[in-house]
């Protein structure tokens, strides 16, 4: 009796810990500083100070020495060179050439061009900012209305978790122990399925409303396919050669990283872009990232111990065992959480916070974790656009500065967020959708 009571007053703490993480991170405290604060003081309350100081000491080591970790930074490395050395200008202009007979083929461009970027950027944010700078002004000339100019290229922003190699994936990779060159290819297929689905809404919306895209005023680009792919070919290059060479299992993807940050050095030295501020800005854009990530993995690796320490988890999963819980109505459960976490939180936070207590309850239901992690990208991006909080929202109002309102860009991003639920019911009925692909790797 003794003992039961003991394990519900771990569970209790370990609650607590959880509710006392979400309110400070709600409160604006950084993700990292809130996981590790309440990891800290929970594990203090369940064993004794010498113990919390034990794992503040040794977490941070065996994170950091965790090889996967290491392949962060090259891609980092590798996304801001290509952007900062201007690998990436001409993506926009070749979709135009490819996409020009389209009802709405700028918005059709934005999409395929972010589609692109996305596999040199590994960030949803950058991938709606940098492209967002380029496309939105072409739309506004063309007349395009800003609730789907600015909508779009929210939307499109989010592909950069999704399309491979992606950040948000190494860390689910690190902390679900996936394998991350699979994760990466399992993120192919879904992130062109809804690139498709985005452009399929594109021609829907202006079939039905030719105002917000007036086809008279677009100039249409024809005969200039030499001279856009000639100006486009580094990514393509880049892409291929980092994507190809992890799928063939030449490469790991810390190697992968690696080849790809020094083939991007190679093109922009190839191109004369390379200067010493492309360099100077890369390389302290690629400390700090790592940093940043580093600092939350730290906190979420604490809050990992914590919650096994806590037994929240385990009995979180009995309790569904006990009921007869079957895989799918937990997966519906949990994209419903993702969802509305979404509202109000960072994505890389919400995957953190919530994995070390998924985790094990996915596994008792004998869930793929690499079908699962890809479904878990597509749910953050939902969040990445979701009313209230939406950062790729924000991030375009920003860049817009106020020229439209945060509901015209929320209205314009609905509709493309339909799309995104479509492609997470496609996944959830057809999980060979993210697997076929990684089940068929060397």
């Amino acid at each position: 009796m003794k003992q039961k009571e003991a394990s519900m007053d771990r569970f209790e703490i370990g609650l607590a810990g959880v509710a006392v993480t979400f309110l400070l991170v709600i409160v604006r405290v950084p993700i990292s500083v809130a996981l590790a604060t309440t990891s800290f003081v929970g594990l203090w309350i369940l064993t004794n100070l010498t113990a919390a100081f034990g794992m503040l000491k040794a977490v941070p080591y065996q994170f950091i020495a965790n090889w996967s970790f290491s392949s962060v930074p090259m891609f980092l490395l590798m996304g801001f060179v290509a952007s900062r050395a201007g690998l990436t200008s001409g993506l926009f202009r070749l979709m135009r050439v490819v996409l020009y007979r389209i009802p709405g083929g700028l918005a059709c461009s934005t999409v395929g061009a972010c589609a692109l970027f996305a596999a040199a950027s590994g960030s949803s944010v950058a991938t709606a900012a940098g492209m967002g700078r380029i496309a939105i002004p072409e739309m506004r000339k063309a007349g395009y209305a800003y609730s789907l100019s600015a909508g779009c290229v929210a939307a499109s922003g989010t592909l950069g978790s999704l399309i491979p190699p992606s950040v948000v994936m190494i860390m689910y990779g690190i902390f679900a122990q996936a394998p991350i060159g699979k994760l990466f290819i399992a993120g192919v297929i879904p992130g062109i399925l809804t690139a498709v689905a985005y452009i399929a809404m594109i021609v829907i919306a202006v079939k039905i409303k030719p105002e917000i895209a007036p086809a008279g005023r677009e100039r249409l680009e024809r005969g200039n396919l030499k001279e856009a792919v000639l100006e486009s070919w580094p990514l393509p290059v880049l892409v291929i050669g980092v994507i190809g060479g992890i799928y063939s299992g030449i490469m790991t993807p810390t190697e992968a990283g690696a080849v790809g940050a020094s083939l991007a050095c190679i093109i922009a030295i190839s191109r004369k872009s390379l200067t010493r501020k492309v360099v100077s800005e890369a390389l302290s854009d690629t400390a700090l990232g790592t940093s940043r990530l580093f600092l939350i993995a730290m906190g979420a690796s604490m809050f990992t111990t914590f919650m096994g320490l806590a037994g929240l988890p385990s009995v979180i999963s009995d309790f569904f065992a006990a009921r007869n819980t079957d895989a799918l109505s937990i997966i519906l459960m949990v994209a419903v959480l993702y969802i509305v976490l979404g509202m109000f939180m960072d994505s890389l936070g919400i995957m953190l916070l919530t994995l070390p207590i998924l985790i094990p309850i996915l596994q008792d239901a004998d869930v793929n974790l690499i079908w699962f992690g890809i479904l878990v990208v597509k749910l953050l991006e939902i969040g990445l656009v979701s009313p209230p909080f939406g950062l790729n929202v924000y991030v375009i109002h920003s860049l817009l500065r106020g020229a439209a309102s945060l509901p015209t860009i929320f209205k314009g991003a609905l509709m493309f967020l339909a799309m995104d639920i479509l492609v997470v019911a496609a996944m959830i009925i057809w999980p060979e959708i993210a697997l076929w692909l990684p089940e068929n790797m060397n």
